[in-house]
């Protein structure tokens, strides 16, 4: 073979390698959209089955008593998000993408068990817990794509020195989202959707009647009423099963006792807030529902809250007046403002964000602003009250000594060092009973 033969032979082996590689990198990259391809539609639907329960929960089947238009928040901004996010996410590296999978899911777990699924386990499943049901499936498949897409990216081509360090910011960064992303906007979706759908067993002791409430919103809750027999009324608060054992207390000194499910609670009408936001309107028609009994003094209408239930009732005392004594117990924060006070400025430098966040998951589920801080309420509040609070009770009660010192009218405070959290009549039941009649018999005496 001549040498002008074989260079003219080169060119037709270069360009068969050539051929050869650009076969296997069209290959390569058909196999990778496919694989991002098949990635991006088990994205979206997983997105797709959490955005038909929130259209089912918000707009086709919304709690009884409201409508479509009361659920805007809860319904447009989840949609809007899901459609952004599946919208963005073939268009974003690996890494990315199984930051958002895995805490979309993470949430998408807690709303199907905690929602869906608690109601579905304490009353059986109705309305929209079929569609709820979904999300929890939904969300496992949300997480187990985030990790095979964490699996299939992870590389093995890169210095070892910086291989093992990247591997561990990684890891570190899971326990950050689920703090900071996951936990809040989970606890949202909680505050929203799980409360207690069951009314619990009666156990008075005493005649009473079934009674129902208009708020002035339009919602009918559902409660029980012992008739007074000493003119004077208490408003036990919040629901008809943890309050039962002080109706009994009252009941025997002769106090007319009602006891209720609030908004989204047992056989009443509404959204469920587990923080009480809007609960106010509940306890001015409780209000309401005394000044008209035959039984009962106008002038001589008392509350006792416990836990969120004594923030509702120092909320309602102070904005209507309504309520002409007040015993709070266990008393706490609600909001990102009223947290900003609690804390110190240490925690506040770790849990900012996600107290933020919070706040604001639990307004967009709920569609319900934030409540006036208590501490700006407080000064307002010229009914007499009793602070009860247990400093080592295992919850967050640590802002009582300021309520009192801010409250507007005559104000004691009763300090249970022993005792759990809304656990008073239960750790000094002698004590307690002869502190909190007592405080009523004397701020309501008979006319």
């Amino acid at each position: 073979m001549t040498s002008a033969t074989a260079a003219a032979e080169q060119p037709t082996a270069d360009t068969g390698a050539e051929a050869e590689r650009g076969m296997r990198g069209t290959a390569g990259r058909w196999w990778r959209w496919r694989t991002r391809g098949r990635e991006h539609v088990t994205f979206v639907v997983g997105a797709a089955l959490v955005a038909l329960h929130v259209v089912d929960d918000s707009f086709l089947q919304p709690a009884s008593g409201t409508s479509a238009a009361d659920h805007l928040a809860s319904g447009l901004v989840p949609l809007v998000v899901l459609t952004l996010v599946a919208w963005c996410y073939p268009r974003l590296r690996p890494g990315w993408r199984a930051l958002i999978a895995i805490p979309f899911g993470a949430i998408a777990v807690i709303a199907g068990t905690t929602g869906a699924g608690y109601h579905a386990v304490k009353v059986g499943p109705s309305g929209t817990d079929f569609t709820g049901l979904l999300v929890l499936p939904a969300g496992l498949l949300l997480v187990a794509l985030g990790l095979v897409v964490l699996w299939r990216s992870r590389r093995l081509d890169d210095r070892k020195g910086w291989r093992y360090p990247r591997r561990a910011l990684e890891t570190v960064l899971v326990p950050i989202v689920g703090f900071y992303i996951v936990l809040p906007v989970g606890l949202g979706w909680f505050a929203s959707h799980a409360i207690d759908p069951t009314v619990p067993a009666e156990e008075l002791g005493v005649p009473y009647e079934d009674v129902s409430l208009t708020t002035s919103d339009g919602l009918t809750l559902a409660g029980w009423y012992i008739p007074s027999r000493n003119g004077a009324a208490i408003i036990s608060y919040p629901g008809r099963g943890g309050p039962q054992k002080h109706a009994r207390m009252f009941a025997r000194h002769g106090y007319g006792v009602l006891l209720f499910d609030r908004r989204g609670e047992g056989e009443s009408d509404g959204d469920s807030n587990l923080f009480g936001w809007g609960g106010e309107k509940d306890i001015y028609a409780a209000v309401d529902f005394l000044e008209r009994r035959p039984d009962v003094d106008p002038s001589r209408i008392g509350g006792i809250g416990f836990s969120v239930g004594g923030e509702m009732m120092l909320q309602a005392a102070a904005e209507s007046g309504g309520l002409d004594a007040v015993v709070s117990e266990g008393a706490g924060t609600r909001t990102f403002a009223e947290e900003l006070e609690e804390l110190s400025s240490d925690d506040l430098a770790t849990a900012f964000p996600m107290l933020a966040l919070k706040t604001a998951a639990v307004s967009v589920f709920s569609n319900t602003l934030p409540p006036a801080k208590l501490t700006d309420l407080m000064p307002r509040l010229t009914a007499p009250v009793l602070l009860i609070w247990a400093p080592n009770g295992g919850n967050a009660e640590t802002m009582n000594p300021e309520y009192h010192r801010l409250a507007g009218g005559p104000a004691s405070i009763w300090t249970i060092d022993d005792a759990m959290h809304v656990q008073g009549i239960t750790a000094h039941p002698k004590e307690y009973e002869e502190r909190v009649v007592g405080f009523f018999d004397a701020a309501m005496p008979p006319g």
